[in-house]
């Protein structure tokens, strides 16, 4: 329940802020709850109220999806350590943003970006190097002039310069001593994955097929569909399985492509029919077989 009205809120915030949202991914298990995109900008998010309960294994998984889909990763939650998210600060969970609703809301609606990181040994700051290093020199301070007044290294100072983050006290007392603002706002779109970007998943049945019609096939795990297929300039969000399983999602990938820009497709093992659901191709195992070529499969997909 408690999930359930986490989603409904942050539905109404990407609303507010003018974003196509998908429909909510309810599959068990998953790596993300929805997807929203505006202009050339999309998030895939995965919403948790405890956002400990994300483990390395998910962010993983919804790294992998966010970067095939060429969009950035958010966790929302409520809580950390059992203690509320803070309004304007900023979570890590292996390397993923995680934030509040409100948080989110400012961001997005309100334009006002969170500044503050919170680590493990307290709240962090991005500040501005470049400039901390002209006003230092504008202020004829050594490095070690520097270090004395803010009762830090030396070697601290040029790290600080060179862009490493500061505790919020530091940062702090550097904007007294220079008196003007030198903490750098979050940017909740720029994203750097700390995973590495080998594609070690096991490959779908349909890999082999797809290759000889020169398609390439990037798997992913907990989503709903099973692969993102790339031919060309086209990128096809694909469903693999039992007729059963293959229907029960249709729907959604074709909700999600639409979302995305991409087409979707879902492949019913043992199976040589072909029908759409929505603007989903649904084709059979065996029909797929007498596919010549991968223009040919775009023309029945856009049909």
């Amino acid at each position: 329940m408690i999930e359930n009205r986490l989603t409904q809120i942050v539905c109404s915030v990407l609303f507010m802020a003018d974003f196509a949202v998908s429909e909510r991914c309810t599959i068990r298990p998953r790596s993300f709850d929805l997807i929203a995109v505006r202009d050339d900008r999309g998030l895939v998010i995965r919403i948790s109220p405890h956002i400990d309960g994300i483990t390395e294994e998910v962010a993983h998984d919804l790294d992998r999806v966010s970067r095939y889909l060429r969009m950035v990763p958010l966790i929302v939650g409520e809580r950390a350590r059992d203690t509320p998210l803070r309004r304007g600060a900023v979570y890590l969970r292996y390397g993923i943003h995680a934030v509040s609703v409100a948080t989110l809301h400012d961001y997005l609606v309100e334009h006002v970006p969170p500044l503050v990181y919170i680590l493990p040994g307290g709240p962090y700051v991005n500040i501005d190097g470049s400039e901390l290093r002209r006003l230092r020199e504008g202020h004829q301070l050594s490095l070690g002039d520097l270090a004395h007044l803010l009762g830090v290294s030396r070697r601290a100072i040029s790290k600080y310069e060179s862009g490493m983050g500061t505790s919020l006290d530091v940062a702090i007392r550097l904007e007294d001593l220079f008196d003007t603002d030198m903490v750098v706002p979050i940017d909740l779109f720029s994203y750097t994955s700390q995973f590495p970007q080998e594609e070690a998943m096991e490959s779908p049945a349909i890999q082999a097929e797809l290759g000889r019609i020169g398609m390439k096939v990037h798997t992913v795990q907990r989503a709903p569909f099973e692969a993102l297929v790339v031919f060309h300039e086209h990128r096809i969000l694909t469903g693999y399985g039992t007729a059963e399983r293959v229907v029960r999602r249709a729907s959604l990938i074709g909700n999600i492509s639409r979302i995305v820009r991409t087409h979707a497709m879902c492949i019913i093992k043992d199976c040589d029919k072909e029908k759409k659901i929505g603007n989903t191709l649904v084709l059979g195992e065996k029909r797929l077989n007498w596919v010549e070529d991968g223009f040919e499969l775009i023309e029945m997909i856009q049909k």
